[in-house]
């Protein structure tokens, strides 16, 4: 072999040595508020749609192209928005289930009515509505992990008809005879900001915005002297039976790993020392997760002080992990 061809052939065999990069994980965001109707409603509707868009497009990092919103038509003329009927929703998911990959994340948000008769519980769209199995098919198709939250009255059906494996499900009631309108969206539309980062590492992740959206609701209702007539849950063991934020149980554990920024997004260049912070920081987010599983085995003590650690250590790495980045930008 000449010389010239086996450095060509040697090229080759580095060129297939090297695999081929993974496309990253991408974040969605899906806003949609059906029939408002009211002036009142719709008013309503379009301040939490732009609380949230706001949130994640500028604080949070999420493209422009990642977002999408659907309307009713009296926000029509809206910069992004689309009409929310029954066709645009379908149209919506099937642009995901042909783009998205099991790698990226989709968060749903319903913002409006939902109606439940005892058979059928569905969601008020500009024109006809699509009935829980019809959501349910629609996320079928999508391969990526999904976050839908239903935060309307008579939401609770939904959690069980929807639940499956790789899916966290917020419903704003637990119970089919809620069915009044909520406050759970004005403070879910808020619940991504420095309040609601309950371990202190500079992240929100969707159990944190579930846990701060249902203490507002707690404090809401305490504070008028009224008992509260919604009870927000979240599934996300896919056995369609929620838990709500101060109750004990396995729910929660993914949706404490699910997040919406783009902080383990370190981009071209990152280098192997910022992957394996978040890479460490991401085993120690689980060992969080096992270790409060296994509280009740364990004295108190014991637990107190593994806690701390874990979380000290999270805070740690989080702050290491926002100079780094602060130092490439």
């Amino acid at each position: 072999m000449t010389r010239g061809r086996g450095l060509s052939v040697l090229a080759l065999v580095c060129c297939l040595a090297v695999p081929t990069a993974a496309r990253a994980a991408e974040r969605y965001v899906l806003l949609i508020s059906g029939a408002s109707g009211s002036a009142d409603h719709a008013e309503r509707h379009a301040k939490w749609r732009a609380m949230l868009s706001k949130t994640f497009t500028e604080s949070m990092g999420l493209p422009a192209d990642h977002l999408t919103v659907l309307a009713d038509r009296a926000a029509d003329g809206a910069p992004g928005e689309d009409v929310a009927t029954r066709e645009a929703v379908r149209a919506t998911f099937g642009r995901y289930a042909k783009t998205l990959t099991r790698a990226d994340v989709l968060l749903v948000v319903l913002f409006g009515h939902s109606t439940f008769d005892g058979v059928d519980a569905k969601f008020n769209l500009v024109g006809p509505d699509l009935e829980a199995a019809d959501w349910q098919r629609l996320l079928g198709a999508v391969p990526a992990r999904i976050v839908f939250v239903n935060t309307t009255g008579a939401s609770a059906p939904f959690l069980q008809r929807l639940a499956g494996p790789n899916r966290v499900l917020i419903t704003a009631t637990n119970n089919p005879a809620q069915q009044y309108d909520t406050v759970f969206p004005e403070f879910f539309s808020t619940a991504f900001n420095a309040d609601s980062d309950l371990d202190k590492d500079g992240r929100i992740s969707i159990w944190e915005a579930f846990a701060y959206s249902t203490q507002r609701v707690n404090e809401y209702y305490r504070q008028r002297g009224q008992l509260s007539v919604e009870h927000a849950v979240l599934d996300d063991t896919g056995d369609g039976v929620g838990k709500e934020a101060g109750q004990t149980g396995p729910d929660g554990s993914i949706a404490s790993r699910t997040f919406f920024d783009t902080t383990d997004d370190p981009g071209k260049g990152a280098g192997p020392a910022l992957s394996e912070m978040i890479n460490r920081r991401n085993v120690l987010e689980s060992e969080f997760e096992d270790l409060k599983k296994r509280r009740s085995f364990m004295p108190p003590g014991d637990y107190e002080k593994e806690r701390e650690r874990v979380l000290v250590e999270i805070a740690r790495i989080s702050r290491e992990i926002r100079l780094e980045q602060k130092k490439r930008s």
